[in-house]
């Protein structure tokens, strides 16, 4: 098996040129390859098509490519928090393309499963399958591009008739992602609500780039464990557990002085 590991993040992401796609995991504040996207950030990478559930906030996640006009397109959920996102989007500089939560997810986990399309029922009667949603304004108010109609078909699961709308699989040139734990040969484990877009993303890039907190031996993660096997990632970046974490918020209960000393004395 090879070693998967790398010296730096900005080694492993040296290789990503500008008009790049990417997959990125993160779930709001939660769960963010900041060290990969800091990297790729400073090595000045532009022009990028990026699909990620959201675009972080003004100075945080990939708010920072945002904010430097890095990013041409993003493939998202929910795009609220981000008032300079707004600012973009609507003045034309941002293309859009949004799409509904699980039906996201489930374009990512096909794409990384060698699925090209697939039926759902989400967006039917809604210009998600109609078409005609602004994915990118011409700056003074009218849509320059809008989403273009979906085949719509209709299915008889369990004997009961109902439309369905065929949405395609998503694969992108790179991943980036961050795991809670790795191995070498690239087995990760994510810790609890970074479980969310992260193993989806590793799936749908052509390459995959883990940033992980602890980087262990191979088969010192018992099989059982592992959320996603190595056979989806390509290069790992040990940065430790010490990183910033927004989600993250430490909070302490103040002692009682009362029973401070053990013996009920004050």
């Amino acid at each position: 098996m090879i070693d998967k590991t790398y010296g730096s993040a900005a080694e492993a992401v040296a290789d990503i040129p500008d008009g790049a796609s990417l997959a990125v995991g993160g779930f709001g504040l939660s769960g963010n390859p900041m060290k990969l996207i800091e990297a790729l950030h400073a090595q000045g990478t532009g022009d990028l098509s990026i699909v990620s559930n959201n675009c972080g906030v003004d100075d945080w996640g990939l708010g920072i490519l945002l904010n430097d006009r890095r990013i041409r397109k993003m493939t998202s959920s929910y795009v609220g928090e981000n008032k300079e996102f707004e600012r973009q989007f609507l003045s034309g500089e941002l293309e859009l393309e949004l799409t509904p939560q699980g039906t996201l997810a489930e374009k990512l986990r096909a794409g990384g499963s060698g699925i090209a399309a697939f039926f759902t029922q989400t967006g039917v009667g809604t210009q998600v399958a109609e078409g005609g949603l602004p994915r990118r304004y011409d700056g003074s108010g009218g849509v320059a591009v809008a989403s273009p109609p979906k085949d719509v078909r209709t299915f008889a699961p369990g004997g009961t008739e109902r439309e369905y709308v065929l949405e395609e699989a998503i694969v992108t040139d790179y991943a980036l992602v961050h795991a809670k734990r790795a191995d070498r040969h690239g087995n990760l484990v994510f810790n609890k609500a970074a479980r969310n877009f992260n193993p989806l993303a590793a799936m749908a890039g052509r390459i995959c780039i883990v940033q992980v907190e602890e980087l262990v031996q191979p088969g010192e993660i018992d099989p059982d464990a592992v959320h996603l096997p190595g056979v989806y990632v390509h290069r790992i970046v040990h940065v430790g557990p010490d990183i910033e974490k927004r989600i993250e918020r430490r909070t302490v209960q103040a002692a009682d002085v009362s029973t401070s000393s053990g013996t009920g004395e004050k």
